[in-house]
């Protein structure tokens, strides 16, 4: 928690300092991307520079400019401004910033908090700011890299404008390696000679993150040949050092129920290619195989069902082969699960069937077992004419008996509706003929 005023040439010496934050924008000019948000006449640019801002929260991936739209409000706003980190402040820390807060605002001092990775505070922690907001005490800036809708009190959110921020481009993360290398605060006095290939390359292993692309093209530069006429960095010498993608994917955040949405849909819409690559998207970030594995084997049921009954068997084999094997070896054999549930006929008539049945159960919750059907395991209960007028279905030839096994609120009631989709046209044909047969001999 800090203070912070500064004004660029204020600025403590940057001797040392990583790449990414030497070359941090210092105004609203520098600043790459967020074109919807930063362009000319855009309502973010007014409100900076206007010096007009509102409680918000900034809402986007890493590294692309969250704390950089911070830290340029600081640099021309007239208030107060305090960066505040959610990773190591609490209640305590909390207060102290309010009371600071309270006797600015004594002295006609406006206060603008920013709080860094506001989503990692508590909702004990969270509230504690929402009566200084409601009052005008501060205004409050969040940085988040998660959904505000599932991660920020509905009160606190109600109070601040979200703006959303989008990865960079490769032609913003482009310009900015370009101005890294020719920038005195970056490397504009080393010499680089890099080729455009090799920073094509660290643009599109950055995946967007300005931070992630900096770091990298100091990487490589660190690791460059030096020589009388500066620094070398050869293809090779970049190809080593970027050895693998930095992919956006936060297991427990939004980014996770986004990719595990499009593999599903991709397979419900008999696409194998996409659910292929989603599959790898998410094993690729990290994801453990055992989760996708699950959630194919519910597809299984839920999109396929009856209409090819080996999708529930081949899910539950790609499961076990996840489990014994593991990753990285396993990915083929949850691909193969994938590609085939894609390519397998489609019927949603189990899911139909739960959610028709879990309604039934909402309306008539209480609905009584049929005597006819309970149990009876003694004789009070056979007196009570607990299972009384049972009958044994393989006692009979056909094998079926018109008995109603529902409850008499419920009684003709379908909740399975089989499709004409793959096998289950056989199991539809089978069941309507049982229907039928019930009907007719059913007594009333």
């Amino acid at each position: 928690m800090s203070e912070n005023s500064l004004l660029p040439e204020q600025a403590p010496s940057m001797f040392g300092q990583p790449l990414a934050a030497r070359m941090r924008p210092s105004s609203l000019d520098e600043i790459a991307g967020q074109q919807h948000l930063l362009g000319p006449g855009k309502v973010l640019r007014r409100l900076i520079s206007s010096d007009s801002i509102c409680s918000m929260i900034f809402w986007g991936p890493p590294g692309v400019g969250k704390t950089t739209l911070a830290r340029v409000i600081a640099l021309q706003t007239k208030a107060s401004f305090i960066d505040f980190s959610a990773v190591n402040s609490g209640i305590k820390e909390i207060r102290q910033v309010m009371n600071q807060a309270e006797e600015n605002r004594v002295y006609g001092i406006r206060t603008i908090v920013f709080v860094d990775e506001i989503h990692r505070f508590n909702k004990a922690q969270q509230d504690a700011f929402l009566p200084f907001v409601e009052k005008g005490s501060i205004v409050l800036i969040g940085a988040t890299t998660e959904n505000p809708s599932f991660e920020v009190n509905s009160a606190l959110l109600s109070r601040c404008k979200v703006f959303v921020l989008q990865a960079l481009s490769r032609d913003d993360i482009l310009m900015l390696l370009h101005r890294a290398l020719t920038d005195e605060r970056g490397f504009g006095r080393d010499h680089v000679t890099i080729s455009e290939n090799a920073l094509e390359a660290i643009a599109g292993f950055s995946n967007g993150d300005a931070r992630s692309a900096l770091s990298s093209l100091e990487m490589v530069v660190l690791n460059g040949e030096a020589g009388e006429d500066g620094i070398q960095v050869t293809d090779e010498i970049v190809a080593q050092c970027l050895s693998r993608k930095n992919l956006m994917y936060d297991k427990d955040g939004e980014e996770h129920y986004n990719l595990i949405s499009a593999l599903h849909k991709s397979m419900r819409n008999s696409d194998p290619d996409a659910a292929v690559y989603w599959m790898m998207r998410m094993l690729e970030g990290g994801e453990d195989p055992l989760y996708i594995a699950r959630r194919v084997l519910r597809f299984a049921a839920e999109d396929v069902g009856l209409a090819d009954p080996r999708a529930m068997e081949v899910g539950v084999a790609a499961y076990q082969a996840c489990h014994f094997i593991g990753v990285p070896e396993c990915n083929v054999h949850l691909a193969e699960a994938v590609v085939y549930m894609s390519l397998a006929s489609k019927s949603n008539a189990m899911e139909m069937a739960v959610n028709e049945a879990r309604e039934a159960i909402v309306k008539e919750p209480d609905a009584p077992v049929p005597l006819v059907i309970r149990n009876a395991p003694t004789r009070l209960m056979k007196d009570l004419s607990y299972g009384k007028g049972y009958q044994y279905a393989h006692d009979y030839e056909e094998k079926i008996t018109a008995m109603q096994c529902l409850p008499d609120a419920l009684k003709d009631r379908h909740f399975y509706h089989p499709t004409d989709q793959g096998q289950e046209s056989r199991y539809k044909e089978r069941l309507e003929q049982i229907r039928a047969w019930k009907k007719e001999h059913r007594k009333e």
